[in-house]
């Protein structure tokens, strides 16, 4: 499968046998037609088009229009990178990077903020982005145990880049989620050059979704999880702004799209086994739902952990970005997500417009010159917290219509079953 062009992909899954599943060729003939009407601009890989994004199966989540892509990178400057790293049997995980601009982001920081929905996580550089209200690296997102290492790379990446010789302080921003199931989370398998790879091969246009990146070995709801992305674009009336989110989904709880029950009807869903049980069984038990034991209770598990990116060229500064952030929470509640207590829910927002860019200069006369600038008064920021909520609610669902069956270190997590979902949803009135 080519990602992009440094991406690292091996032994990836063959085609399914479509004779095997007469239920998915009518949402194969359905993705057809509507990639041809609604071609995808930039790279992209063919085989993945079997599988559709929600929209393009027939899913309307909210009110709002989407943007042109449906994409994080609808936000005018913002840039998506992936290494996909696939090796051997037990290794199945990567890095994604969101760029908020092109240029040097310490020379030019953009305002930012970070919102806690549940604080089981490692996100990196948090405190100092809530302090001073600015991010001033790509936001990396990787696995659990190596976010250190991607921290390092990222150090060594901005600390190399024309105009910073005299930087003794960065905040590298880094997130994870734990994928541990499928992926030998302990090999901290991340390297520099992976890292490297992501932000160098990072663009816009259209992003790669589903088991990609630091998708690579997540598993959201019990089925194969990863990225997703989604935008919406406010009407001229309400100032024309686009916000985009990007998600990196590793978490669990009753999978409910567009107000369906999909995970109740699909038989998968947290707390499932010991809703059927009137005894205490394994699946009760915290070593029953952790590697290397075997029970199958392990992917009905509400841990895990989301990281949720949000971009808007909106001028938002950083209080009302912590609001916005706080807003996904309730995307993320639409789509049954239970909140666990193992669970790292993390909203990472920034602003792109260029008035309200920080611009970071050695001279100290200009260093302490005040700044002018106009942002959105708290009376215009509604619908931009719909469009947050929409959007980060499609951006979950995209992540599972895009990700395909994985197996690693022993286990197998299948994708989300295209056909059974789409009759699920046709019987709640639903698509």
């Amino acid at each position: 499968m080519k990602n992009h062009a440094e991406n690292v992909t091996v032994n990836k899954e063959p085609r399914a046998d479509r004779s095997r599943h007469p239920g998915l060729i009518l949402v194969l003939l359905l993705t057809t037609t509507l990639f041809a009407a609604h071609p995808f601009s930039g790279s992209s890989i063919p085989h993945e088009k079997l599988r559709p994004r929600a929209r393009e199966a027939g899913i309307s989540v909210g009110v709002l229009p989407v943007g042109p892509l449906n994409a994080i990178t609808d936000v005018s400057d913002v840039m998506v990178g992936h290494t996909t790293i696939i090796r051997g049997e037990n290794i199945r995980t990567g890095v994604t990077v969101i760029l908020p601009h092109h240029g040097n982001l310490f020379r030019e920081k953009v305002p930012a903020a970070i919102f806690v929905g549940n604080g089981f996580g490692k996100l990196m550089g948090s405190t100092q982005v809530n302090e001073l209200g600015e991010i001033e690296t790509p936001i990396v997102l990787t696995s659990t145990l190596s976010v250190p290492r991607a921290a390092d790379a990222l150090l060594d990446y901005m600390l190399s880049l024309p105009g910073n010789e005299d930087v003794q302080s960065v905040n590298p921003v880094v997130a994870e989620t734990n994928d541990g199931y499928l992926n030998d989370i302990r090999g901290r398998h991340i390297s520099r050059e992976d890292v490297f790879n992501a932000i160098k091969s990072a663009k816009g246009g259209t992003v790669e979704e589903g088991s990609v990146g630091a998708g690579a070995g997540t598993v959201a709801f019990g089925f194969k999880g990863g990225i997703g992305t989604a935008s919406r674009k406010l009407p001229a009336k309400l100032g024309g702004y686009t916000v985009g989110v990007l998600v990196q989904t590793n978490f669990g709880g009753v999978l409910t799209i567009n107000g369906a029950p999909v995970g109740r009807e699909l038989g998968k869903y947290y707390l499932k086994d010991e809703l059927a049980s009137a005894t205490m069984g394994g699946c009760n038990r915290q070593d029953g739902r952790k590697p290397p034991n075997p029970s199958p209770c392990y992917p009905n598990t509400p841990d895990g952990s989301i990281i949720i990116v949000i971009a808007t060229d909106a001028p938002v500064e950083a209080r009302n970005l912590s609001r916005m952030a706080a807003r996904s929470m309730l995307g993320l509640a639409r789509t049954g997500a239970a909140g666990s207590n193992g669970s790292g829910d993390y909203a990472i927002a920034f602003s792109t417009s260029t008035d309200l860019r920080i611009q970071t200069s050695s001279e100290p006369a200009t260093r302490n010159l005040p700044r002018n600038f106009k942002v959105l008064p708290n009376d215009s920021m509604s619908p931009l917290f719909l469009a947050v909520i929409e959007a980060t609610e499609e951006a979950i669902y995209n992540s599972l219509f895009r990700a395909t069956t994985t197996t690693g270190r022993g286990h197998t997590v299948e994708a989300l079953p295209l056909d059974r979902t789409l009759e699920i949803l046709r019987s709640h009135k639903a698509l």
